[in-house]
């Protein structure tokens, strides 16, 4: 069996795919046969080092490993371009990537489903952001939590703790996307549980939970891609703490209609795919 495995792409994450892209490469087991297929920055598709057309690139190609990261490849993209030309791929589809992505309509989801999630507010670059960000900050207590709508790996997220601290987080956020989230600062610990489809016996398997201590007290890009975090497992979580985490992250996954695996990164907020 020939399996394409999608890396690079047109996102800020391009670098963390090209290493999730290389692990794959790497460790597919002897029965698979890997097929490395580069995406630019720009977009462009390459195989052999050859750029072309992406049904060419997945020419005599059964199955595709999706590597990619962020916008693009976990958006809905590159899920629709493959449901058009017919290729099975590796994660959740279209649908359930777009939902995923957008932070504030998977926060919706969440929240009928009754997993808790953080106070938030919506920012777009259309707003009279003076004005808005001025009744943000004195209507709840800080720091607050800002991030772009749509990104991944924490990329243009900061905590802010003050009023100048704010304007510049959403100005820093911004850069990533016409919409920004902000959020009220949960303290606590904070976990990722990764779960499975039809692993084990299951429909549904959790694996263990793993237990993040970030050097910075945030879990952001550098903690999470450059080895500044002690992510333990087996985790100092309770019995029953493991249980809860394993039971939301399960639930968060259905919710969104996630397929295959995802990761769910769980404090006192969930979070779809480690998009913080």
């Amino acid at each position: 069996m020939t399996v394409a495995v999608l890396r690079g792409g047109p996102s800020g994450e391009y670098e963390v795919s090209l290493q999730t892209g290389s692990t794959v490469l790497r460790n597919l087991p002897e029965r698979y046969k890997p097929l490395d297929i580069f995406i630019s920055k720009s977009g462009a598709w390459h195989r052999g080092g050859i750029s072309m057309k992406p049904a060419d690139a997945l020419r005599h190609v059964d199955v595709v490993f999706n590597a990619l990261h962020g916008e693009y490849g976990e958006d809905g993209k590159v899920q629709r371009l493959l449901e058009q030309l017919g290729m099975p791929y590796t994660g959740s589809d279209a649908i359930g990537s777009a939902l995923g992505m957008q932070k504030p309509r998977a926060k919706e989801y969440f929240a009928k489903a009754g997993l808790k999630t953080a106070k938030h507010w919506l920012l777009s670059v259309t707003d009279n952001l003076k004005e808005k960000l001025l009744t943000i900050f004195r209507s709840f207590p800080l720091p607050f939590v800002v991030k772009p709508v749509a990104a991944g790996s924490s990329l243009g997220v900061s905590v802010a703790y003050s009023f100048p601290d704010l304007e510049a987080a959403v100005a820093k956020a911004f850069g990533y996307g016409p919409e920004v989230l902000i959020e009220e600062f949960v303290r606590g610990r904070e976990a990722t549980c990764g779960v499975v489809e039809g692993f084990r016996g299951t429909d549904l398997y959790p694996l263990f939970p793993v237990e993040i201590i970030p050097e910075s007290g945030f879990f952001d890009y550098d903690a999470k891609y450059r080895g500044r975090s002690q992510e333990l497992c087996p985790s100092t979580f309770s019995p029953y703490e493991k249980r809860q985490i394993e039971k939301a992250a399960m639930l968060a996954h259905e919710t969104l209609g996630l397929r295959h695996y995802d990761v769910q990164m769980i404090g006192g907020i969930i979070l779809h795919r480690g998009n913080i």
